[in-house]
């Protein structure tokens, strides 16, 4: 005998026809079918229902309400679970009476509508207003300020300092006042920029800065700037303003003569020959002005002696120019190159003075066939010193006896042993005591950066080609002189 099963609790139905007859409910997954009745439950008494009125017209369709709306609803009513069997029951009722909702329904639905974007947009800035409300969001919102506080001054910091830095040194870079005094004499090169000659004229202390003569050069207008900078050697003064410095460089009455070229490795004499003939100044002319060292600029260093100092380069000199300012003009060249070359600062870190450096690149360009040598020529110097070995370098024992040669005979190495000046470096150790022919850049430089090797001995073993050998064996060097005069008689 079966027991039946206790009365199910049910809502009281309401009225035929009036709203909200039918309880809604939800429609059946097509994924999750209506489980089966288990077996030995007990049948489920039937409910008798009062005809539903008829509607007129068609039957409206039924639309699932958004999903804000029905958690919202879902929690307007009473949390009571209907126990397993009444809801499988009511979905089987209720199964046959779904309709598909419309396409518009479910876009409403899902948001697919302008208004429910919108609202969406307000949710969620309602929903960030209130997360700012708690301690978190305003402790997180501080931290946004204080970081983009930083952000501003530090872009501030930025933007104030290269402004400086772009002000000073574009707009209002620095500037001497006036004329200027005293004299210096700068040679402009061939295709040298405007900004290549400020930097000069910076270095030696005619203006202030590179950017204030190329300031000055562009604010003169084209007729004012005529030629432009055209090549040769001007008289200037020191600490002269930029537009003093402009207009003196453009002005032919500041040019100091013709193009004469000076080549590197020329005693004094033989220079101030090549001036006289270039320019037609006579010869005793440039005697008397080198008999004046003191008046020529030479460095504190040069102790009063201008050998070596004329500094070999090529010169426009204008007609009507006088001895003096010639041989002045190649002095001011040698200190703008000792400055590029940084002679001073760089003598000391070799433990030499800087006339020290000067007398090993005399003997470096007078002794070397190539540039490519200059730097072994002068590793053997220093290799010599550093062991106390005496140079015997030809080329001082010629200048020590007013002669000129490749390689003394037995004779001229007689009356170099005879000598009083300190250049006879064949019977006397360490260097001579300054140049005796003028260095160019390069021979300078080789001085200054010695290449590394064990060299003792060189030997110009083909002079005419510029061939020259080097051995740390004396026996090996005796065979290249062999080899030498085998190719040249040296008389």
């Amino acid at each position: 005998m079966t027991t039946p099963s206790p009365p199910r609790r049910r809502r009281p139905p309401a009225a035929p026809g009036a709203a909200g007859a039918r309880r809604p409910t939800r429609r059946p997954s097509p994924r999750r079918p209506a489980s089966p009745r288990t077996p030995g439950t007990a049948p489920r008494p039937t409910t008798t229902r009062s005809p539903r009125p008829a509607r007129p017209g068609p039957r409206p369709t039924r639309r699932r309400p958004p999903r804000g709306r029905r958690r919202g609803r879902r929690e307007e009513e009473p949390a009571e679970e209907p126990e397993a069997s009444e809801e499988a029951g009511s979905e089987e009722d209720d199964h046959d009476d779904y309709e598909e909702p419309a396409l518009a329904d479910i876009a409403a639905a899902y948001g697919g509508g302008r208004s429910s974007r919108k609202k969406a947009k307000e949710l969620k800035r309602a929903r960030l207003a209130q997360q700012q409300r708690t301690p978190e969001g305003r402790r997180a919102k501080r931290r946004g300020k204080g970081m983009m506080i930083l952000l501003v001054l530090a872009l501030i910091a930025v933007i104030g300092g290269g402004g400086f830095f772009v002000m000073r040194t574009y707009v209002f870079p620095p500037d001497f006042d006036g004329a200027g005094e005293g004299e210096v004499v700068y040679v402009i090169e061939e295709n040298q920029s405007g900004l290549a000659v400020g930097q000069g004229l910076t270095d030696l202390g005619v203006v202030a800065s590179p950017r204030a003569f190329t300031n000055a050069l562009e604010d003169l207008s084209e007729e004012e700037r005529g030629q432009g900078l055209v090549p040769g050697s001007y008289s200037l003064a020191l600490g002269m303003s930029a537009d003093n410095a402009v207009r003196a460089l453009l002005d032919p009455a500041n040019r100091l003569g013709g193009r004469v070229t000076v080549n590197e490795g020329l005693r004094n004499e033989q220079a101030m020959e090549e001036l006289s003939e270039a320019t037609g100044v006579p010869y005793e002319e440039f005697e008397a002005a080198h008999s004046r060292p003191d008046e020529l600029g030479l460095p504190e260093y040069a102790e009063g002696e201008a050998a070596g100092y004329l500094f070999p380069s090529t010169y426009m000199f204008d007609p009507g120019t006088d001895a003096q300012t010639m041989l002045k003009t190649m002095v001011q060249q040698f200190h703008a190159t000792a400055e590029k070359v940084r002679l001073e600062e760089r003598a000391a870190e070799l433990g030499l003075t800087p006339d020290e450096v000067m007398a090993v690149a005399s003997i470096v360009q007078a002794e070397s066939g190539s540039k490519e040598d200059m730097p072994k020529v002068s590793r053997v110097i220093y290799n010599r010193l550093e062991i106390d070995m005496n140079l015997g370098m030809d080329s001082t024992c010629f200048y020590a006896i007013g002669e000129y040669g490749i390689a003394l005979n037995n004779d001229q190495l007689a009356a170099c042993a005879a000598d009083t000046s300190g250049f006879d470096t064949y019977h006397k150790p360490g260097l001579p005591p300054g140049p005796f022919v003028a260095p160019g850049e390069d021979a300078i430089m080789a001085a200054l950066e010695p290449a590394e090797g064990p060299w003792l001995y060189f030997v110009a073993t083909d002079p005419e080609n510029g061939v020259t050998e080097f051995t740390d064996s004396e026996a090996e060097f005796e065979l290249l002189k062999q080899e030498f005069m085998e190719n040249w008689s040296g008389g």
